[in-house]
């Protein structure tokens, strides 16, 4: 680890590069999508990675410089993109375990879906875990769901059968599944911690801006965090759960988002 004095001067350094690239880069432009996909919501994210410098990749580490980037939005930005590493539903690289030996893996599509989830009417009854399903911290949904983090700060997705207010769940929850604080889905601490502080608690992070006619005009400037700082938020619901897991898509899509009043309550400087 770098002594203090050479890690601010670093960071310094660091920060300046990034302010450089932007200033010739990209403020003053309004996005030139040509060439992407325009109905891809990361679209304009894609034009400012590449603007900024920064290569395509899945690494699990800061963006740029030590610095984790964030792309200017209209009312929520996301942490990241972090599923479960034990969940109910079948296994994939990222679910690493099941929380009970006992009952057997659900089929995600075809069974934890139409168990835990809901149909769009408006997609052909296509089932998601998403919207209104979706546990939060606080209070049982519609569906019997809560989220909580628990004494050793990893968190938790729970169904309760009790808590459970529709009118069909005893012919559609199976017996098995008939249980108060079945594990749906768990991140644990040390799963998620790596990759919060991967991102977040390297040097720090930064957000450009735009104004009303589209142009970026601005970069703002955020300290690093830790997971400890992280997981606080979510205990008192401002960093929130929000699952977008889709029948017929792989993805599982479970982002971690907060309002951008609260990003901006973090930022310390802007240039």
């Amino acid at each position: 680890m770098l002594p203090l004095a050479k890690s601010g001067m670093k960071m310094e350094k660091n920060k300046k590069q990034i302010i450089d690239i932007f200033e010739a880069n990209v403020k003053g432009q309004i996005p030139d999508l040509s060439g992407y996909n325009k109905n891809h919501h990361g679209a304009e994210g894609h034009w400012l990675e590449k603007k900024m410098g920064i290569a395509p990749n899945n690494d699990n580490k800061a963006d740029l410089l030590g610095y984790e980037m964030k792309k200017p939005t209209a009312k929520i930005t996301s942490y990241g993109d972090w599923c479960p590493d034990v969940a109910l539903w079948n296994k994939t690289k990222r679910n690493k375990s099941k929380p009970y030996p006992e009952i057997s893996v659900l089929h995600r599509d075809n069974e934890f879906l139409k168990y835990f989830g809901q149909p769009n009417p408006k997609k052909n009854n296509r089932l998601s875990w998403s919207g209104r399903p979706v546990p939060k911290v606080g209070s049982y949904n519609e569906f019997g769901q809560i989220l909580r983090v628990d004494a050793d700060d990893n968190i938790v997705a729970y169904y309760s059968f009790s808590k459970d207010p529709r009118p069909n769940k005893g012919a559609l929850i199976p017996t098995a599944l008939c249980r108060e604080d079945l594990i749906l889905a768990k991140w644990t601490k040390g799963w998620l911690l790596t990759k919060l502080e991967n991102k977040f608690n390297d040097i720090g992070w930064f957000k450009c801006y735009k104004n009303n006619a589209g142009q970026y005009t601005e970069i703002g400037f955020g300290n690093p965090f830790t997971y400890s700082e992280w997981i606080g938020l979510v205990k008192r619901g401002i960093v929130y759960f929000d699952s977008a897991m889709t029948e017929g898509n792989s993805r599982q899509y479970a982002m971690w988002r907060a309002k951008n009043s609260h990003w901006e309550s973090l930022i310390i400087e802007k240039y």
